[in-house]
């Protein structure tokens, strides 16, 4: 019983008798106040606690030899699909003109409905019978060969079809003046598409694989090649003077999407009257890797924009086409979710009960006190 004692002896909380306690309507309302302050840090506090939080750090970027993804959703509302190409080319060296495949082509009308959705390229597909290139009757085993109108480098170079005459003249450097003659376009009916197509827009999407290194790619009207180390768009074949490549971008991202990436460019769009001209968006690449709270990595990459426009009517006349010019940051951003742990939760819990009912106490004291100061002085006649 001693040792019992002296363990109650050690009561940090001592017990006071009801009948010395006061209550009051003051005590009361501080009461309930404080009790609705506890309930709503206790619900935030549980809402940080089974929502997980993100670090940011940044580090040097050292990674080489790396590929990029970038993907794009872009809406021509005055520009026929059948013009559009895609290119892409970088300080590597590496080059790609008239890019076709991971990429689909809408034809909109003038309202942006859907008309047709393709994957392939300008043109029709090749006929299964061309033009004999020095005509005369065909044998049984005889093979077609297409004439190349002049441009083939040696005797025994095809031309098939209305597009292998027209690459046949770029690469000589020529320009094919009158396409509408040639017998591969006609029997394709090459010109004919182009034509049901005036007046319509395009929407193009997909994805480009490209170097991780400084670069561009770019959409322009007419067929790009390579002559001479000069990068040129041949737009001789589609016979327009002046070309409306005003834009919308409803999607551009480079990587794959992660929790909260802000992709500056989405939903922008270009309809000014001066729509003739080259559109140019220069775009630093920051790389970026999202860690989740199962420890998945997400190899990422947000962006900066800024923006510039070249108008198609001044001298010397800019090549229509809009252009995005990318460059990477040196410095990489990693961001790690990370959620509280139960032990960190307890601790601030009991902070917070304990922490409001002692300045609910300060605060019900200071008032039961000023009362009664104030009531004692009501009686004996001081208070005014």
């Amino acid at each position: 019983m001693g040792i019992l004692d002296k363990l109650k002896n050690l009561d940090a909380y001592p017990k006071i008798n009801e009948d010395f306690y006061s209550r009051t309507l003051s005590g009361g309302l501080i009461t309930i106040i404080s009790s609705i302050v506890i309930v709503l840090l206790f619900i935030s506090e549980a809402r940080l606690y089974f929502y997980s939080e993100t670090e940011t750090k940044l580090i040097v970027d050292t990674s080489r030899g790396e590929r990029l993804r970038i993907n794009f959703d872009i809406t021509f509302p005055s520009l026929a699909c059948s013009l559009v190409s895609v290119d892409t080319m970088d300080i590597s060296g590496e080059q790609h003109y008239d890019i076709r495949h991971d990429i689909t082509k809408k034809r909109l009308d003038h309202s942006g409905n859907v008309i047709a959705s393709r994957q392939d390229g300008i043109g029709a597909p090749m006929i299964e019978r061309p033009l004999q290139k020095h005509g005369g009757r065909l044998e049984h085993n005889e093979t077609y060969c297409g004439s190349c109108y002049g441009a083939e480098e040696s005797d025994d170079v095809c031309c098939n079809s209305c597009e292998e005459v027209q690459e046949a003249y770029r690469k000589k450097g020529w320009a094919l003046s009158n396409p509408d003659l040639i017998d591969q376009c006609i029997r394709e009916g090459f010109f004919q598409k182009i034509k049901e197509e005036e007046g319509e827009g395009c929407n193009i999407h997909g994805f480009l694989d490209v170097n991780k290194v400084a670069g561009n790619f770019h959409f322009m009207p007419g067929k790009s090649f390579h002559h001479s180390k000069i990068h040129v768009h041949d737009l001789l074949a589609f016979q327009t003077e002046s070309y409306d490549i005003s834009h919308k971008i409803n999607k551009l991202s480079f990587g794959e999407e992660f929790p909260g990436v802000i992709n500056p460019l989405d939903g922008a769009q270009w309809t000014q009257k001066a729509s003739s001209g080259t559109y140019q968006y220069f775009i630093k690449v920051v790389p970026t890797i999202y860690t989740d709270i199962r420890g998945r990595k997400i190899h990422s990459n947000q962006f900066s924009v800024t923006e510039h426009f070249k108008d198609g009517n001044v001298y010397p006349k800019p090549p229509p086409g809009v252009f995005f010019f990318y460059d990477f940051s040196p410095i990489k951003v990693i961001f790690t979710e990370e959620s509280k742990s139960l032990l960190h939760f307890l601790t601030n819990l009991c902070a917070i009960i304990g922490g409001v009912f002692t300045v609910s106490g300060i605060i019900d004291a200071f008032v039961y006190h000023g009362q009664r100061a104030i009531k004692k002085k009501v009686e004996l006649g001081k208070y005014t």
